[in-house]
């Protein structure tokens, strides 16, 4: 297939180009700087400078290389996380799920595309009532914290419009990422001890390894169908049991312990309500329908051996007995 990569310098796009020409894929990657046009060439792709939110750019660019799908990977998180103002650090990101998405979704119509996966969130976005572990079908949070609105506005957005695309429309919701590009910050927050576990530590994360991310894509790509899809490993877990465990794996310190009241006057409350009533999310659909394994199935391996290159190598995801 030919296959437009909208955002592929990104840390899933990274990794997804490698696997996408190895299973025979021509790729044409999109990228809003030129610094990252040798990178993406080297990777196996075509590379193109592209602005999201220039409609016209992205309609031309589209309909130059005719692609039979195209995954929307754009976002554009720089600097230091800003929790305490989640929707000010997601700003433009938030506009690339928004607009930027409709620019893709008007040129994919246009080209006569069949098929169109997008990435999504699944996490602090779930609703914090009821069982800890939330499938598709479970609604997002009514009452995100303040300065998570707008952020979770463009997360709806992905929801609401792709599957009612005119052709083949898929939402994957990624759990936080992990894995070469993806860990730094947090790794440097654990080793500084600047991430306490907050309150009694019951909220629940999914994680997922950026290159089992990448390896759901192409399996999107290949056999999804219409509809959203939760993207993680077979593991959620509380923030009380994987954060120390962390902190074991990269030779730091056990994280402190601090009260919800102090959590909240220091790391606001995005932070607080993540680490004390988060919610974690099942894969099962994903593993069902995209016939699909992460082959980190659990953080602990993960987290242990996956942090760096220098871990185990993982082959592009074919159907379940190519997977690695």
């Amino acid at each position: 297939m030919r296959v437009f990569v909208a955002g592929a310098a990104g840390a899933v796009g990274r990794r997804l180009i490698p696997q996408l020409v190895a299973r025979g894929h021509q790729v044409t990657a999109s990228t809003r700087g030129a610094n990252k046009l040798d990178q993406l060439r080297a990777l196996g792709a075509e590379p193109v400078i592209v602005d999201g939110l220039d409609a016209t750019a992205v309609g031309e660019a589209i309909a130059r290389s005719e692609p039979d799908a195209i995954v929307h990977q754009m976002t554009a998180l720089a600097g230091k996380p800003n929790l305490r103002n989640f929707d000010k650090w997601f700003a433009t990101t938030n506009k690339l799920r928004t607009a930027g998405t409709e620019h893709l979704l008007a040129a994919a119509k246009a080209a006569g595309v069949g098929k169109f996966v997008a990435q999504s969130y699944t996490g602090w976005s779930n609703i914090r009532e009821g069982g800890s572990v939330k499938t598709e079908d479970d609604p997002f949070d009514p009452q995100p914290a303040k300065y998570q609105v707008e952020s979770m506005a463009g997360l709806q957005f992905l929801d609401r419009v792709i599957p009612a695309a005119p052709f083949e429309g898929i939402v994957l919701r990624y759990g936080n990422f992990y894995g070469p590009g993806a860990s730094e910050a947090l790794v440097e927050l654990v080793r500084k001890r600047q991430m306490p576990i907050i309150g009694d530590g019951a909220g629940v994360w999914s994680w997922i390894h950026l290159d089992d991310a990448a390896a759901a894509t192409v399996a999107a790509i290949e056999r999804g169908h219409r509809g959203i899809y939760n993207i993680t490993d077979d593991e959620p877990a509380a923030v009380s049991e994987w954060l120390p465990y962390l902190a074991e794996v990269v030779g730091a310190k056990k994280p402190m312990h601090v009260p919800g009241w102090l959590g909240r006057l220091a790391a606001g409350e995005v932070t607080v309500r993540w680490m004390t009533q988060g919610r974690g999310a099942s894969n099962v659909k994903a593993r069902r329908e995209l016939d699909w394994r992460p082959a980190w199935s659990t953080w602990r391996d993960g987290f242990r051996h996956g942090l760096t290159d220098s871990g185990r190598t993982l082959r592009a995801a074919g159907p379940r007995e190519e997977t690695a």
